[in-house]
């Protein structure tokens, strides 16, 4: 009997063997997961048939109004890729199955009605691709669908997607590192593709010089983390690059800075967040971040004392408008931390162009910034996301977009507005004693 080779990304090989429940792969731009699944689908199919097994090859998206936003197309390359798929599948404009009846490719969108595929038939495999937006309703109703088995085999999902949220419910269901042994997801990259296209590289140095805020999403499989054009994109990753995100936890003996930009406590107020520096000589190391929706003063004091920032180690530094009251409970920011025992400085209202006066500054000492990663996540990620808001008729900035992002990017410009640059410190200068 001869025997079929089918060449896959080496990362690959260990998610199709063995038995599995579910199979996936993770990652950016060019790493052939999508071409491989769609070729291992194709095969699939054919050790079902030809073992006399029936049934439907499942390929699904959350999206999809027509074929056009199908895998269908994908699907037909992988197939005429290889002689013997191509033997096996009678392909057609609309569809592609098997020349003995056996198995068929049938390609729905989990957004319309997704209890409708509990009757599309007998399904062997259900391949979800770009399954990042796939809900977590959607995954609860379709996977108890996949409940298919006999002799030696089961019913699998595969899903296949590009990281774009850490809470995407694709990302809390398949872990990479699941201790499941039926469950076999593996990150899959550029890198990791031997037929990685030299146009695709070209694309990729590209993205790398002119667009890097988003380069580590589209080709590293990284989480979107900065908009193009964000003001503070390119400072972030030069900052990841040369070590400035890591272990940079606070000095004990150096003073906690409470940087913040006020909220509300309203039903629809602003954010209220807070960054913790020091200045460490000409050092600017953030050790934490926190932000806080609608809630009182108390419950942010209330973190600051778990965080251990008690007010003999600690200081706030307020906006301006700090010294307004609250529209709740009728009392300002200031009063209430000094009645709580903290120092409080409120600083002046810069004025005019106040926001870019802080980006401005920010941007100048970026390079001597330093953060703690893993207190600090929430924080770079609206710095990240911190943009302009543009007129696209006219093609003109107006200024810093005022979304989720601004509040922790106006605390961490506060903090850079205030920093002095260390005065240096110089030997007195004795007079010379002569000896008699």
């Amino acid at each position: 009997m001869a025997t079929a080779q089918i060449a896959l990304p080496e990362k690959l090989i260990p998610v199709f063997e063995g038995e599995a429940d579910v199979r996936g792969a993770k990652g950016g731009r060019g790493s052939a997961k999508t071409r491989s699944f769609a070729k291992m689908c194709a095969v699939k199919g054919y050790v079902y048939g030809m073992s006399g097994i029936s049934g439907i090859l499942l390929c699904a998206r959350q999206f999809m109004n027509s074929l056009a936003d199908s895998s269908l197309e994908e699907c037909k390359r992988a197939i005429e890729d290889e002689p013997f798929l191509r033997a096996y599948y009678d392909i057609g404009d609309n569809y592609i199955k098997s020349r003995d009846g056996r198995v068929s490719f049938v390609f729905a969108g989990l957004d319309r009605n997704i209890a409708s595929i509990k009757s599309k038939g007998r399904i062997l495999v259900c391949w979800v691709d770009e399954a990042e937006p796939v809900t977590d309703e959607a995954w609860t109703t379709l996977i108890p669908t996949l409940r298919e088995e006999g002799e030696g085999w089961n019913a699998e999902l595969w899903v296949t997607w590009n990281p774009k949220r850490k809470t995407a419910a694709v990302e809390k269901r398949f872990p990479v590192d699941s201790t499941d042994p039926r469950i076999k997801v593996v990150v899959l990259n550029w890198r990791d593709n031997p037929k990685f296209p030299a146009k695709l590289e070209r694309d990729r140095q590209r993205d790398l010089e002119e667009r890097p805020e988003q380069y580590d999403h589209i080709w590293e499989g990284g989480y979107v983390t900065a908009l193009e054009g964000a003001y503070y994109a390119k400072h972030l990753r030069k900052a990841k690059d040369e070590g400035r995100i890591g272990f940079f936890p606070a000095d004990p003996l150096m003073t906690i800075r409470l940087m913040c930009d006020i909220g509300g406590t309203g039903a629809k107020a602003d954010a209220f967040a807070l960054w913790a520096m020091q200045y460490i000589g000409r050092e600017i190391r953030v050790v934490n971040y926190y932000e806080a929706v609608g809630q009182p003063i108390d419950a942010h004091l209330a973190w600051c004392r778990t965080q251990g920032y008690e007010p003999a180690r600690a200081q706030f530094w307020l906006p301006h408008d700090g010294a307004t009251n609250d529209k709740v409970y009728d009392v300002s920011y200031e009063s209430a931390l000094r009645k709580a025992g903290y120092s409080v400085t409120v600083v002046p209202n810069q004025g005019r162009g106040a926001a870019m006066q802080r980006i401005e500054r920010t941007r100048v000492l970026f390079p001597q910034i330093r953060f703690h990663e893993s207190t600090t996540e929430a924080g770079r990620l609206a710095l990240g996301w911190y943009h302009e808001k543009r007129d696209e008729e006219r093609g003109i900035g107006l200024g810093p977009e005022h979304d989720w992002s601004s509040h922790g990017s106006d605390a961490f410009g506060l903090g850079c507005v205030v920093w002095q640059e260390p005065v240096e410190m110089k030997p007195l200068a004795y007079p010379k004693i002569g000896v008699v």
